[in-house]
Formats: structure tokens, sequence, C-alpha cells
């Protein structure tokens, strides 16, 4: 007789804390290998922001799986298939750390020795995501929009029900909630830090979205869905994250228009140097309303949808 092992309901809360454990762990990893942009982001997404969203899908989540309406042979095939090429696809790539793939020989060497003087900012990483790699961020962020799209579109923003009494845990935690409103405009003043001081230290739109996300998300854990929708309503996320994606290529457009190539920032000045300055605050801009949209508008959908029986 084969024995089944069912996973509790509490049992997934304890992996998902793990999950956001290792993350931390991993940012200190990072931090010790100096990566500290890769780190801020780690510890920001994945043992924050993450880790909060997974919990908020487990309590939605009921007891027991529905019986799947479809056979699951086609999407596994799909899933295999997928999964050998990209296996494939890796075979031509140089060995992890390799010291003479072309990266290490070509590209690196002529981002650190022709960043200071094309672009002009202290962190390589922000020169290299935000200028050079102008393109690959501009798609990632449409990537955030499109996700945060479809979440919208598969489940819906709804106006928020009244809370049933076995919900408000915290109502009358005073303390915490005067913790909270102390916390608050420090994080949101650290999330201004963060966007707009990328180009000098470790930081960026990506951060910067994620900390202010985290700024109303906790505000929402604490004083409900109802005072967080009267400072940042429900139906102003879709259009602050495509604005966001609207300004970062509006900064490719205006190159385009002052006959340069799309997301040449030096078109934005008479300086090339000032130029590239003005197009990273720029796209980075557009980057940190984009994420804190989509992160936001995710929650609220989250928070929003009565637990199954």
């Amino acid at each position: 007789m084969i024995a089944i092992a069912i996973i509790r309901l509490r049992d997934l809360f304890a992996i998902v804390i793990l999950f956001g454990i290792y993350s931390f762990l991993t940012a200190v990893l990072f931090m010790d290998l100096d990566a500290v942009d890769v780190a801020f982001t780690e510890a920001a997404v994945g043992a924050g922001v993450t880790t909060v969203l997974m919990l908020s899908s487990l309590y939605l989540t009921s007891r027991w799986e529905a019986a799947p309406r479809h056979s699951s042979f086609l999407p596994l095939l799909v899933v295999i298939i997928t999964g050998a090429v990209l296996v494939y696809s890796t075979l031509d790539a140089p060995l992890y750390g390799d010291p003479s793939a072309p990266v290490h020989q070509h590209v690196a060497p002529r981002y650190i020795q022709k960043g200071p003087t094309e672009v002009g900012m202290p962190n390589m990483v922000t020169a290299v995501l935000a200028s050079y790699r102008g393109y690959d961020t501009f798609g990632e962020t449409f990537v955030i929009f499109t996700a945060g799209l479809g979440v919208m579109l598969l489940l819906g923003v709804q106006k928020p029900h009244k809370p049933r009494p076995e919900l408000n845990t915290i109502e009358d935690e005073i303390v915490l909630k005067v913790v909270v409103k102390l916390l608050i405009p420090l994080i949101l003043l650290y999330g201004l830090y963060v966007q707009f001081h990328g180009d000098f230290g470790a930081g960026g739109g990506f951060q910067a979205g994620v900390i202010f996300a985290t700024g109303f998300i906790l505000y929402d854990l604490a004083f409900g869905e109802k005072e967080v929708r009267k400072v940042v309503p429900a139906h102003w996320l879709p259009r602050l994250a495509a604005l966001g994606v609207l300004i970062y290529g509006g900064v490719g457009v205006i190159s385009l228009l002052n006959n340069k190539p799309f997301l040449d920032y030096s078109a934005l000045a008479h300086d090339p140097v000032h130029g590239q300055h003005l197009g990273v605050l720029l796209v980075e801009l557009g980057v940190g309303i984009t994420v804190f949209s989509v992160i936001l508008l995710i929650f609220y959908v989250l928070a929003n949808r009565r637990r199954q029986s």
C-alpha cells in the first residue's frame, strides 16, 4: 500500500517562511560578494514582498484541491519540451565563472573602461542597466506591467468588502499601529533616497518601487484595506503602471525625434554626459512607478478576495 503524504496548510506557511529566510541569507551572501545592488533587490523582493504575497495567496487557498477539469498531459508535455529546449540551448554557453568567457574578455572591460567617460556615473551597475542595457531594462519594465495587467484581468480589482470579525486580529493593537505610523514615513523617505540616489550608490527604480509598495502594504496590514485605498485608490494603479512605461518609452521617442538611436540619452542635453544623467533619472523614475503600481495592485487583488471554503 502506497502512503500518500498530505501537506497541511500550516506546513505550507512554514515553507513560505523558510523561503523568506533563505532569500534573506542569499542577500547576505551577495553582500559578502560585494554585489550590493543584487543583495538589495533580493532582500526587498525575495525576503520582503514575495513572502507577503505568497502568504496572502495561501490564505485564499482552500484545504482540498478541486478536481481538474482537463487532462494534465498536454501542459506536462509543453513543460517537458520547453525544458528540453532550454537545456539544449545552454550546451554552447561557457562554464559558470570561466575567465575566458567572451563577457569577461570583451563586454565587461568595455563597460569598465568607457563607462566613467561615456555615462559619468559612479555606480557601474546603474550605468549598465539603465544606459548600456536600456533596451533590456525597458523590456523588463514592460514585462512587469504585463504581469500586473494579467493579474488584474484574471482576478479583477473590486471594492473592499466589509471585514469579517474573525479577521480583525489587530484592530485593538495600539502599540503596533503606533510603531507602524513611525515606520511608514521612514520607509517612504528611504524609498525616495534609493530612487534618486541609484546613480551614485546601490539602488534604482526596481528597488525603490518595491520599498514604496512595502510601505503601503504595511499600512494596509495594520489599518485595513479601506484606509490605504483612501491614499492610493485601486483604479489609480493600472494608470500609474502605464505611466511608468510611457515615461521610459517617451525618453526613447525623444531620442528618435532628435535623430539619435532609440534610448540614446545624449540627445536630451547639449552635453552627452548630462544627457546620460537626465535619461537615467527619467527611465529609473518610470521603472519605479511601474514596479510600485504593479506590486501594490497584486496585493490589492489578493487582499480583497474572500477565502474559499
